[in-house]
């Protein structure tokens, strides 16, 4: 049996994928630490949804979070990603689909939405400020990394994703709030 502590990361540093080792505060390690927040966040999602197309959905989702994470993960200047693109066009285009479908079932708003609601929307509105925050430290990477432009393009789609379900969730059990700005 392989131990879960090995030892090796307890003077503050971790390895990347290719074996560079980097300070657990490094850029790279806080971005796709966002992402694996965001994952288990969505794994919280996923046991208050519903809609069992709705957690399967979410589910392919955590599978993608993986490939991101691993492409952020790794020291392309060492050895070769794992994947070479891992972000495909059809993964946007299928978030996208995704978004119109959910977005044509809901009611118009002109305000901006409170979270809230009830739980599953609660927890899609919290994973949604997660990813939007991945997304901030994503663009802070490739500003000094090479990164795979689609990874952006991906949490930024994601995040509209997110949006759209919260308010899914409320659609047929809880009222939506709405900011009043007299308030």
């Amino acid at each position: 049996m392989t131990k879960i502590y090995t030892k090796t990361g307890d003077t503050g540093s971790s390895s990347l994928i290719g074996g560079t080792r980097v300070p657990k505060d490094d850029m790279r390690l806080e971005a796709y630490g966002s992402l694996d927040e965001l994952n288990a966040l969505l794994g919280l999602v996923v046991c208050e949804l519903f809609d069992n197309n709705d957690v399967a959905f979410v589910q392919t989702i955590q599978q993608h979070l993986f490939r991101l994470g691993s492409s952020l993960a790794t020291d392309a200047s060492v050895t070769e990603p794992h994947f070479k693109h891992p972000v495909t066009d059809d993964m946007l285009l299928w978030l996208e689909h995704e978004i119109d479908q959910i977005q044509h079932e809901l009611p118009d708003h002109r305000l901006f939405i409170l979270p809230g609601g009830n739980k599953a929307s609660a927890c899609c509105h919290l994973a949604r400020t997660v990813c939007r925050r991945a997304e901030r430290l994503v663009i802070h990477v490739s500003n000094t990394y090479d990164t795979d432009p689609a990874i952006i393009k991906y949490i930024n789609r994601l995040s509209d994703y997110l949006f759209v379900l919260s308010r899914k969730a409320c659609i047929h059990d809880s009222p939506e709030f709405f900011w009043d700005p007299s308030k």
